[in-house]
């Protein structure tokens, strides 16, 4: 069970029914109301039941079982729906949309524009709103992060020099091209690592641990083929280029090059049968 906390997912358990809805408490024994267009006849008393908390019209804290594309102090690319005189409403996913206030955004938004914001509590009203200005939330003090930390990463925008990353949710990051070793989607939340920190406090980023960032198209290649296959394949540097083309979709040269890459980081083991992941 967690405590009630506005613009998070809780675990709350029922404390009783009403005319409106669940009564939720937490451990501290605080409580929230559930409204009934949320309930459904397998709920019971004392029952655990996660619900995110939002405010409502008159900025009470409420529940709801629908879950929002974003939380608090969280990123997200999310669409405009609607613009009028107080700001733009995006769809997060709930039944009320989400308001960046004119003040909060960086360019006007559009209708079916896609944005980057964070879920953020306006601090006149508390209610939570959404901000553009994400560049504030980011900080350029790392001195926690060293070299070859595994990191948490949201994926950016495109640019000329790789893809702009958030990393651990407040930190500047990228990954340049030749570090692209797969397909990211724009808002995917996935894992890297920090291949080097520059002084400006931005980070350059690795999808897969030092050292192995260091190898070509061809090795990583090779070095995913295997990891796809059980840890082994049946060419070798004695393959016909035929089998190895087919198979692979590189020449005989860049592939004994390759494994080259791999045996001497001793990632492999090369022998008559083929090719073994250490």
């Amino acid at each position: 069970m967690n405590k009630i906390s506005i613009g998070e997912v809780a675990t709350l358990t029922i404390d009783r029914f009403t005319s409106v809805g669940a009564f939720l408490r937490d451990e501290d024994n605080e409580e929230v109301l559930l409204p009934n267009k949320y309930l459904n006849p397998n709920l019971e008393l004392d029952q655990e039941i996660d619900v995110f908390i939002y405010n409502d019209s008159e900025d009470r804290p409420v529940a709801t079982t629908e879950r929002p594309l974003i939380k608090l102090d969280d990123f997200a690319f999310l669409r405009v729906k609607d613009v009028s005189n107080f700001g733009a409403f995006l769809d997060w996913g709930m039944e009320k949309d989400l308001l960046v206030p004119f003040k909060e955004q960086t360019a006007k938004m559009v209708v079916d524009g896609v944005y980057l914001v964070r879920l953020i509590k306006d601090q006149q009203t508390n209610r939570l709103v959404g901000t553009a200005r994400t560049n504030r939330y980011l900080s350029d003090q790392v001195d926690e992060l060293a070299q070859g930390d595994r990191v948490d990463l949201f994926i950016g925008e495109i640019t000329d020099l790789g893809r702009k990353v958030i990393v651990n949710n407040k930190y500047h990051g990228l990954i340049f091209k030749n570090h692209l070793v797969r397909p990211l989607r724009t808002g995917e939340r996935t894992e890297g690592y920090i291949s080097f920190i520059r002084q400006d406090g931005k980070l350059d980023i690795s999808l897969v641990p030092i050292g192995i960032e260091k190898f070509d198209e061809f090795t990583q290649s090779i070095l995913e083929f295997l990891e796809s296959n059980g840890g082994t394949m049946t060419l070798n540097d004695k393959s016909h280029p035929d089998l190895i083309r087919d198979e692979l979709g590189m020449s005989k040269k860049s592939f004994k090059k390759a494994l080259g890459n791999l045996y001497k980081s001793r990632k492999i083991k090369i022998s008559d049968a083929g090719v073994e992941l250490v």
